[in-house]
């Protein structure tokens, strides 16, 4: 009996294996056994050799063997199959294997069985290989905090993170009057330029001579902020760069370029930048920038629009956070102040206008808003897990403590008219982090002077702080423009640097609120000084994306 009952599942489960593979045609799981002729003929033929199955499995075996003919009785014989001891009737299993094929195969099997039987192995292969497929899970890590150790800016307002705040502490504009080219034939005439930028010490003359400009703030930040870090070529040549990665985006890419590409081509291809399509990707910088350093852990870039940056220091802290890498540069970069992405912006009827007056042209929440100012420039963090850069002896701006992002779902260009997509994105933000919105105490927010999306952002910031009364609102916009995808990275900055300062920026421009907005909650036009708990940082894009990014003190 014993026999029998280990013998009859494995016989059952080799016929059906055997029986159903040899004839599917075109759907793996469907036999056409009952539909050949041929196949009947070679079945008949094998009808003693199920009977000896028979007598070894008992009288149970017909009603096995009928089952094992449908696709779920043989996936159940399989899985069931590994359960069991094999059939010790070597002769009939010889012959059940007789079915694979040709007789060099059958001699081969029947050498190897013969020697597995008469040296007392047991056949259980199978039953081993099963055993050994449930691996060792890997132990769960805990998850690793990560810190900010360095800081890297190109904007209107100075190329240092230092200068760079100080300006906006001081309330300084850095908007004008566009002079990099005619701008008569445009109803915009104003952005946040950056007038004055030299690649030296920072990017090849070869390259700087070929590559966009987006590519050259990126590489310029990115290296200000190993520099800020204290990466010097010692502490670089001991990095583990296998550990070490870069995800820097932008929103548009290399536009200058791929827009004298296309100019060239007008005469002929032959005119072309040979390098037009890669230095227009939105991916070369971070990958020039790797090759540069030789790191070779994570990089790529991330478009979402304006919520570019947010986006990719998202993404950089979970590969720190998940054990994959001890140190990422992260950011974005932009430099779209050329007649094409003037004019495109223009044709939106999305820039502001106020020409006279550019250094107040940019006003989020004043009643006069009536669209943003395009900027220019790029913003790099230097993001590490706390223990390597305890190691190190770096200098620690802050801590990261998570974020969150989500879609409207709602329009390409407009918020959705409850805020909904911004509440939500806060909200989960604060739960990823694990943070009470009680000591969240200070927003950097991404208002861009627009007439809608400034008032969707601060509804949903009441929505989910109103009850806080400490909670203190400003926005970097109103003295740099609107840096598109390199806007939440370098308000990210002045997040960082807020907290390491212990003063928050002004609002300026904000001389005739908007009646829907509380000046109890937004900072007035003098910088305030602040004991900042938890500050937050906000960035929305066309296309709905809405990112929110926590930071505190580190402690």
């Amino acid at each position: 009996m014993a026999s029998s009952s280990t013998a009859s599942p494995f016989c059952t489960w080799l016929l059906a294996a055997c029986i159903s593979s040899p004839y599917e045609k075109d759907h793996p799981m469907r036999s056409s056994i009952f539909q050949s002729p041929k196949r009947l003929s070679q079945w008949a033929r094998r009808k003693k050799l199920i009977s000896k199955c028979s007598y070894v499995g008992g009288a149970d075996f017909a009603s096995n063997l009928s089952s094992s003919f449908s696709v779920s009785g043989i996936h159940n014989l399989m899985s069931s199959f590994l359960a069991f001891e094999p059939c010790y009737n070597s002769k009939v299993l010889y012959e059940s294997l007789a079915f694979f094929g040709s007789k060099r195969s059958r001699s081969r099997r029947q050498r190897q069985m013969n020697g597995a039987v008469h040296s007392g192995i047991t056949m259980a292969v199978p039953v081993q290989r099963a055993e050994q497929g449930t691996t060792k899970k890997k132990p769960l890590t805990k998850q690793r905090r990560v810190v900010v150790t360095g800081l890297g800016v190109v904007t209107p307002l100075g190329h240092d993170p230092d200068v760079f705040y100080n300006s906006l502490l001081e309330g300084v504009s850095g908007i004008s009057e566009i002079g990099a080219f005619d701008c008569a034939r445009f109803p915009t005439k104003i952005a946040g330029e950056i007038k004055s930028f030299s690649t030296d010490g920072w990017v090849s003359p070869k390259l700087s001579k070929k590559a966009d400009k987006f590519m050259l703030y990126l590489i310029s930040a990115g290296k200000k902020a190993l520099a800020d870090g204290g990466i010097t070529e010692e502490v670089m040549d001991n990095l583990d760069k296998r550990r070490c990665g870069v995800i820097i985006g932008s929103a548009l890419g290399g536009m200058k370029v791929f827009n004298d590409a296309i100019e060239a081509l007008r005469i002929s291809y032959k005119k072309m930048n040979p390098f037009c399509i890669p230095f227009a990707t939105t991916n070369m910088g971070s990958a020039i920038l790797a090759m540069d350093l030789g790191w070779m852990g994570p990089n790529y870039s991330i478009s979402t629009a304006c919520a570019t940056s947010n986006f990719c220091i998202l993404n950089a802290a979970y590969h720190i956070m998940r054990g994959e890498t001890d140190m990422m540069l992260c950011g974005g970069s932009e430099a779209a102040i050329i007649p094409i992405g003037l004019g495109g912006f223009s044709a939106c009827k999305v820039l502001s206008q106020r020409n006279s007056e550019p250094t107040k042209a940019s006003c989020p929440w004043d009643i006069n808003r009536d669209g943003f100012v395009i900027g220019e420039g790029a913003g790099v963090l230097l993001l590490e897990e706390l223990e390597h850069a305890k190691r190190r002896g770096a200098n620690i701006y802050a801590e990261f403590l998570g974020g969150s992002f989500t879609c409207d779902a709602y329009h390409m260009t407009e918020p959705h008219p409850d805020g909904t997509g911004v509440a939500l994105c806060i909200e989960k933000a604060l739960d990823q982090s694990g943070v009470c919105r009680e000591d969240v105490n200070y927003i950097n927010a991404y208002a861009a002077s627009t007439p809608t999306g400034d008032l969707k952002e601060y509804r949903a910031i009441i929505r989910c702080f109103g009850k806080n009364p400490e909670i203190r609102v400003n926005s970097t916009k109103s003295m740099i423009g609107h840096l598109l995808g390199a806007s939440g990275a370098v308000e990210a900055v002045a997040t960082i640097k807020a907290i390491q300062t212990g003063c928050i920026h002004p609002n300026i421009n904000l001389e005739n609120p908007d009646e829907s907005v509380d000046m109890n909650v937004l900072v007035g036009p003098k910088k305030e000084k602040l004991d900042i708990k938890v500050a937050m940082s906000n960035a929305l894009g066309f296309g709905g994306h809405n990112s929110s990014i926590l930071f505190a003190p580190y402690k």
